[in-house]
């Protein structure tokens, strides 16, 4: 059987969660025994060797609209026996027989923190899935309802596979590239700081976070606290930056830009917690990145983090700057609590592995490879 995987988004040398998700879940399935060939289509040659060995790749030159200008037509005419879209969305006219993943629906819960062509482009292309996929899968349970909920799909075709942290994430045990990263992001050596790491948009509900902060360094005069935003400047980007420093906070709230991927582990070692407040999360790496790394979690009760997170987190109302507050605040005064949240987290992340998502995805792809042929799904 020969399966067609979009590996387009897989190439981006910035990684957010859905390039991630598509780079190591694509190479996990080539990692698999499976007797299966792999057609990765992507619109340049892969720089350096990103893909597992076993990969075929197939280069179909382009940018501008890619997927429905190159990679429909072409899957059209030479058919895999199912295109599997891990991060994108679904090309017109292309093989009878499709898989793709729906990561979250955040911009129905959302709508304002989205600009309004964006808004339309998602809605366009998730309600589109519903009807041409031959299968869908969803990264978590919420994600699953959202879909069922929003636009009516069919249970039966959705199946949840939840994804797992980057396996090279660990808790870093030298003290001294701790120090030195920490350096290299401006963080004193005595502060004590709270970490976030994700692009600056607003359902990640930053802006309560910071307010939240500000509370507990209100409290806490005598502890010298850091907030640490790591990421892209996104669409709340400037409005944050200015909330920061309406509220006098520019010496203690540091954007720093993207992390650099190997500084991750040390970042998330020297944190006295990572915050997580997101009001609405498909599925939520930095969560298990965290208990990974042996870092007290403190995240928001929504969407889908409770089942990715498990106990393994002081949970809050992301709603409510109080209760983020009560949150922070525990953390930074109750080392019993962290002590518990650490060994809590290290047991839930267990239960996440990336050739425990592979296999899952395989089943579905076989699955859907050997629908009927005589109903093909409509192309559009």
């Amino acid at each position: 059987m020969i399966i067609g995987i979009d590996a387009s988004r897989a190439l981006r040398a910035r990684r957010t969660g859905t390039e991630r998700y598509s780079l190591e879940l694509i190479n996990a399935l080539l990692a698999l025994d499976s007797e299966h060939r792999f057609r990765l289509y992507t619109p340049s040659l892969p720089a350096a060797d990103i893909f597992h060995p076993r990969a075929e790749i197939v280069v179909l030159p382009g940018s501008r609209l890619w997927t429905h200008a190159r990679l429909g037509p072409h899957t059209r005419r030479h058919p895999p026996d199912v295109l599997f879209v891990p991060s994108h969305v679904l090309p017109l006219f292309g093989p009878p027989r499709s898989v793709v993943t729906v990561h979250d629906l955040g911009y129905e819960h959302f709508p304002q923190a989205h600009p309004w062509r964006q808004r339309a482009y998602l809605r366009w292309s998730t309600r589109r899935h519903t009807r041409v996929a031959t299968h869908i899968i969803a990264d978590s349970q919420a994600t699953r309802d959202d879909l069922v909920h929003f636009y009516g799909a069919e249970p039966s075709r959705i199946t949840v596979v939840p994804l797992a942290p980057d396996p090279s994430l660990h808790r870093e045990t030298n003290s001294a590239r701790v120090q030195a990263v920490r350096h290299s992001y401006g963080i004193p050596d005595a502060a004590d700081y709270v970490l976030h790491i994700g692009t600056i948009h607003p359902r990640k509900n930053l802006a309560r976070l910071v307010e939240a902060f500000a509370r507990v360094c209100s409290q806490l005069p005598r502890r010298q606290l850091h907030l640490v935003l790591a990421g892209g400047m996104g669409y709340e980007g400037p409005t944050l930056r200015r909330q920061v420093q309406a509220m006098g906070l520019e010496a203690c709230v540091r954007f720093t830009g993207y992390a650099r991927v190997h500084d991750i582990s040390a970042l998330y070692t020297g944190a006295a917690c990572y915050a997580l407040p997101s009001l609405n999360e498909g599925f939520g790496f930095p969560a298990l990145e965290a208990q990974a790394c042996g870092t007290p979690l403190i995240c928001a009760r929504s969407s889908s983090l409770p089942e990715v997170a498990g106990d393994g987190a002081l949970y809050f109302d992301p709603f409510s700057v109080d209760d983020i507050a009560a949150a922070l605040k525990r953390v930074l005064l109750e080392p019993d609590l962290c002590a518990d949240l650490v060994a809590k987290g290290r047991a839930n992340v267990q239960r996440f592995s990336w050739p425990q998502t592979a296999a899952a995805t395989l089943h579905v792809l076989e699955t859907a490879a050997h629908s009927q042929a005589e109903n093909p799904p409509p192309s559009s």
